[in-house]
């Protein structure tokens, strides 16, 4: 079995016409799921998240000569991917944005809580796509720094930190809306 999945990484990498297509073909239907899902948890929208799962197979199509199979398909995919995602939320406008799912804050009234998870997602949309992605997979989606560090090709220092400079930039933005956080 190994043998196969390193056979197909070589294939794809290679690009050599009649094994590359197929190669190609297998590593979309093994790992489709997995970058949509992984795409959905940064843009919280299906329907991008559909759109941008081609686009990053087609990034990772036209990028095989620099796929290095001994470093794995998975981590190359999902940086290939929160990439395209990012393009994707520097290209909205935050007005246009859909607030991302917040966790639910109980406060005994569901019109507050709304109002508190409706302010908090448009602070939020405000954010800058680096940060906002960061927090977005740290904190919301509670993935382990490692992994978000590896989905954007930073260090784990550099996502504590944009982690850090989102929740300080959220916490004024809701001050200055008259919300203390």
């Amino acid at each position: 079995m190994q043998n196969d999945v390193s056979k197909v990484l070589d294939e794809f990498r290679e690009g050599r016409a009649g094994t590359f297509e197929a190669a190609f073909e297998t590593l979309f239907h093994q790992h489709q799921r997995a970058v949509y899902g992984w795409i959905l948890r940064i843009v919280r929208n299906p329907a991008a998240a559909e759109d941008l799962t081609i686009e990053t197979f087609w990034r990772i199509y036209k990028a095989h000569a620099r796929f290095e199979p001994a470093r794995g398909f998975e981590g190359w995919a999902r940086r290939i991917a929160t990439h395209a995602a990012l393009d994707w939320l520097r290209a909205l406008r935050p007005e246009d944005e859909l607030p991302p799912d917040i966790p639910s804050v109980s406060t005994g009234n569901p019109a507050i809580t709304a109002e508190i998870r409706r302010m908090t997602g448009l602070a939020f949309g405000r954010l800058p796509p680096k940060l906002r992605i960061a927090a977005t997979l740290a904190v919301v989606e509670e993935q382990p720094y490692k992994d978000v560090a590896a989905a954007l090709g930073i260090s784990v220092g550099a996502v504590k930190l944009r982690v850090f400079r989102a929740l300080r930039l959220l916490r004024k933005d809701l001050e200055r809306e008259g919300m203390k956080p």
